[in-house]
């Protein structure tokens, strides 16, 4: 039976991220999005709060709420405090979901709890993408060779989120250079670790809370047990491939806090079409801007049943047989960056200037039709599985 009702523990998480958008994140937003810099104090409340830690197991210093939907709803609020910020706060997820996912029981012990410490939160990132090799994830020259008891890691890595500021990175590389899927795997290689360096910090269009920077990794030597998965044959061995498939159930919170700055501009749109009045009365009442209104809530209310099905696939562990993550990713970043656009078209001239944040809205949403897989593969992955599934 279907039912969209929320729990009640649902419903005090959204209550508890939406009052934190609302009084911590909203009031800072605009300064960030100024000065670039990482929203420390702000991470350290969402810390307190457990707005970090929410998700990991218990056994590991989280408050195991293992609920996909809870999850979204979480990163939609914090999203639709600040894109930028809710990112700064949440980006450590990658990296701890692929130890979550492909991690020795002793690596989990080791580093989960850092990522859920309510005084000190350590921040994580994900080294994928690479200055050649974007999408094209097989083409990756990243190399981690075993050398005894060690591996030496050497490649760039970039746009990384938390690149060179985290305290502990995850980095995918070809273990066999040239063999393409086969040989990528997963490994973690701690903060101030001989050869890793930060490389260009990247000067963005939106989401400037965050820092996204290269990774540079020259004769990296880490632990041969800092691999994630095992080595092959062991009976804890993922292969890089299938971990980076199981990390396609983070694209629906990617669709989630798109779907926050959606709504963000929608609300601010509706609520000056209500106030700002032309040729006598409020222009909602025109049936131009009306109409657009009228979509941006269509368009935001069906975002959010995609992203939840496939949330709640991911929760029953039904698999994306049609692509639904793709779809919920692809579908909310298109509607986040058609809503901020009608949000501007309804301000008007006032739309345009910083003073006003939908502008702001939009800065952020391009980026989610590009991040976690661009809007292109995703309808490419969608076509893939239509295909052969129907």
């Amino acid at each position: 039976m279907i039912d969209f009702s929320l729990t009640e523990e649902q419903k005090e998480f959204q209550k508890l991220a939406r009052d934190f958008a609302k009084n911590e994140i909203r009031p800072v937003a605009h300064i960030y999005d100024e000065s670039e810099e990482m929203p420390w104090e702000v991470i350290k409340k969402a810390a307190k709060l457990g707005l970090t830690a929410y998700r990991y197991p218990a056994e590991y210093g989280g408050l195991g709420i293992n609920d996909p939907i809870t999850s979204l709803i979480i990163t939609e609020e914090l999203a639709w405090g600040c894109a930028g910020i809710a990112t700064a706060i949440n980006g450590t997820g990658l990296a701890a979901t692929a130890i979550m996912i492909a991690g020795t029981e002793e690596q989990k012990k080791k580093y989960i709890p850092m990522f859920c410490d309510p005084d000190n939160p350590r921040l994580g990132a994900m080294g994928l993408t690479e200055p050649g090799a974007g999408s094209d994830v097989a083409s990756m020259k990243t190399t981690a060779i075993r050398d005894g008891d060690e591996y030496v890691l050497n490649g760039t890595k970039q746009f990384i989120t938390n690149g060179g500021i985290a305290d502990v990175h995850v980095i995918f590389a070809q273990t066999q250079p040239g063999s393409g899927w086969e040989g990528i795997a997963a490994f973690v290689v701690d903060k101030d670790t001989t050869g890793l360096k930060m490389g260009q910090k990247e000067k963005k269009m939106g989401v400037r809370a965050s820092h996204t920077a290269q990774v540079i990794l020259e004769d990296c030597r880490i632990p041969a047990e800092n691999r994630l998965g095992g080595e092959p044959g062991s009976p804890t061995y993922i292969t890089g491939l299938a971990a980076l498939k199981m990390l396609e159930a983070t694209r629906p919170s990617v669709g989630a806090a798109a779907l926050g700055i959606a709504r963000a501009a929608y609300e601010y749109a509706l609520e000056y079409a209500r106030e700002r009045k032309q040729f006598g009365k409020p222009i909602i009442k025109q049936q131009a801007i009306a109409f657009k209104l009228a979509d941006m809530a269509t368009e935001i209310e069906a975002a959010r049943l995609l992203i939840w099905k496939a949330a709640w696939m991911v929760k029953n562990k039904l698999p994306f047989t049609r692509g639904e993550g793709s779809m919920a990713k692809l579908f909310a970043g298109d509607v986040a960056v058609r809503t901020a656009l009608e949000a501007i078209q309804i301000l008007g001239g006032y739309g345009y200037i910083r003073e006003y944040p939908v502008e702001k809205f939009l800065r952020d949403a391009k980026i989610y039709q590009i991040w976690e897989g661009t809007a292109e593969i995703q309808r490419l992955v969608i076509s893939r599985m239509i295909e052969k599934n129907g």
